[in-house]
């Protein structure tokens, strides 16, 4: 069972608007009561919100599939439905937020309280009340709710820890990061045993820092080999890089600066990690030849321009002095940092011109009209009514859908596409629909 998640797919739907309520006042001695239908209530939204107290995406992972409430329909004697109830998802400081299909970043959450609406619930529709005019005096309709915005996203935590312990598999990272913090990690004598990383607190002085425990890396990790391309992404996302050399392997052409080498070559490979401090911890030192074996080494690291630490994670010697030089590199890469700012969301409307819809010719036959409003108000409709049809056209009509038609070369007959070639709303378009004809309630004369 996985007990660290810093990478989930998110399925999210908000909730859908209410109908409206088409309704009529009826009361003794009042035949002519008038529409007294209520509006529907608006849907849910799915909205993430930085949490101070979540530092993993794990509730995700076992859950990944989360739903609005939707609003209520509308009521009679001018009751308007419930609003859905949004639901706030709790995310760690530092989330980023992808499109699941693009790949697109939507945004990069940063500041405890900061929101973001991930999906918008759906208008409710409004009832006849509401759509009454001086010349629509009782309409037999109401508008429909419209649906909740629906989709995946991809939770991703840019930032795992301060620092990342990297190594070949069994070089004594989980046996370190249990001595430096309370952290508990699954220990064992046989590669891979830690497949995800595990992240501990240390505190050295008045600095207070965590420490990631990276899965082993194996040589061509940076191509993917051993689930590189994972561990390595935790790598990328930590300020400071500690290698801790195996200085009692009995592994054949394995030695503490061979390993060195590799795992630096790999480092190299996988890119954007050159500019992070570094140093190196030469582990197991109590086993006989292994204080030798670090002895020898030590020099030519140093030589490199490293901080070096001989230690042993069994006996807990040089540990102190390991923990006061992280903290001190933790404590300078974060005076380097901006301060950071609470994120700022802009708001992007798309853009379909003055006249806020487009028209396009598709072939001679076939015409496509795209639009926020045509859009939206084809969600609206009740096409079981006539009378809501006609609303409809009369809309269409005053948003000058008809004349732009007409501007295309669309001739009556011809078929109309409101909305996606692949989903949208298609009939035949008469340009007499925008003629306003009145009738009983909930027919219209000009729909057959």
């Amino acid at each position: 069972m996985a007990d660290f998640v810093d990478h989930v797919l998110l399925h999210i739907k908000a909730g859908d608007g209410g109908n409206g309520c088409a309704s009529v006042h009826r009361e003794k001695f009042k035949p002519l009561g008038g529409p007294d239908g209520g509006n529907g209530g608006r849907g849910g939204d799915v909205v993430l919100e930085v949490d101070a107290n979540t530092s993993t995406l794990l509730e995700y992972h076992h859950r990944p599939h989360r739903k609005a409430p939707n609003g209520k329909q509308g009521m009679g004697a001018n009751r308007d439905g419930a609003t859905g109830e949004d639901v706030v998802l709790k995310v760690p400081n530092g989330t980023v937020v992808k499109d699941a299909r693009t790949g697109e970043v939507l945004v990069d959450l940063v500041g405890v309280g900061t929101q973001y609406v991930a999906a918008q619930g759906g208008f409710g529709g409004l009832g006849n009340a509401a759509l009454a005019n001086a010349k629509r005096k009782a309409p037999g309709f109401a508008l429909l709710g419209e649906p909740g915005d629906e989709g995946d996203i991809v939770l991703e935590l840019k930032t795992v820890a301060d620092v990342a312990l990297v190594g070949f598999p069994n070089a004594g990272k989980s046996s370190l990061i249990a001595a430096l913090s309370a952290a508990r990690p699954k220990i064992a004598n046989y590669p891979f045993t830690t497949l995800v990383p595990n992240l501990g607190v240390v505190t050295a002085g008045d600095v207070v820092f965590t420490v990631a425990d990276v899965p082993g890396l194996i040589p061509g990790a940076s191509e993917g080999k051993g689930l590189g391309h994972e561990f390595l992404r935790h790598v990328e996302r930590c300020s400071t890089i500690v290698h801790v050399l195996d200085c009692a392997t009995l592994e054949p052409g394995r030695d503490p600066l061979t390993d060195f080498d590799v795992i630096e070559a790999e480092l190299e490979a996988y890119g954007s990690l050159q500019d992070r401090p570094r140093m190196v911890v030469l582990n197991k030192v109590d086993v006989p030849d292994g204080r030798d074996l670090a002895d020898i080494v030590k020099a030519s690291l140093e030589e490199r321009g490293l901080q070096v630490f001989e230690i042993s994670a069994a006996t807990h010697e040089g540990l102190k002095p390991l923990a006061f030089a992280m903290a001190e590199m933790v404590e300078r890469d974060r005076a380097d940092k901006p301060v950071e700012e609470p994120t700022r969301l802009v708001i992007r409307p798309k853009q379909f011109g003055e006249t806020g819809f487009s028209v396009r010719r598709v072939n001679e036959r076939t015409f496509q009209v795209t639009g926020e409003k045509p859009e939206r108000w084809i969600r609206q409709t009740d096409f079981t009514n006539d009378e809501a049809v006609g609303y409809l056209a009369d809309r269409l009509e005053r948003l000058g859908v008809e004349e732009a038609l007409v501007a295309a070369g669309a001739e009556p007959g011809a078929e109309v596409v409101i909305g996606s070639m692949e989903n949208g709303y298609i009939f035949d378009w008469q340009p007499t629909m925008g003629a306003r004809v009145g009738g009983p309630r909930g027919s219209d004369n000009r729909i057959d």
